[in-house]
């Protein structure tokens, strides 16, 4: 590898490091059933277990134990073998593209909106869902 890729690489690394907000302490507050964060800009982020992948079904005892890596830029559920990367939480991300996605679905599946219900409505007074054919 050229020395001057290297040499930038770790300057824009470093710089990422000085400027993004990191981890420097979390924890799993039983009383609001929330994760909590606090970061090295003394914001402090909460956020239910639900919403993020691979913890949405997780006990309160697996969520006891939460590890900070050296960088504060993650932070690990050793009980679930989970991780979450503290810029994503920060920017709202909660999982990978296919899991968010999924969970937007969901919810908007269950949106109840009246344009949503008046089509249910008039849906049902045709008879419904078509059934599917046979061999399908």
């Amino acid at each position: 590898m050229d020395l001057k890729v290297f040499e930038k690489a770790t300057e824009r690394a470093n710089e990422f490091g000085r400027t993004t907000p990191h981890a420097v302490s979390a924890r799993y507050d039983r009383g609001s059933s929330r994760i909590v964060v606090d970061l090295n800009s003394k914001l402090t982020i909460s956020f239910s277990p639900q919403d993020a992948q691979g913890l949405e079904h997780a006990s309160p005892s697996q969520l006891e134990e939460i590890e900070i890596s050296p960088s504060g830029f993650g932070i690990h559920f050793p009980k679930l073998d989970a991780d979450l990367y503290i810029p994503a939480l920060l920017e709202g991300v909660f999982g990978s593209k296919k899991w968010m996605a999924a969970r937007l679905g969901q919810l908007g599946g269950k949106s109840r909106s009246r344009a949503k219900k008046a089509a249910s409505r008039a849906n049902g007074k045709l008879g419904g869902r078509p059934r599917a054919a046979a061999g399908d």
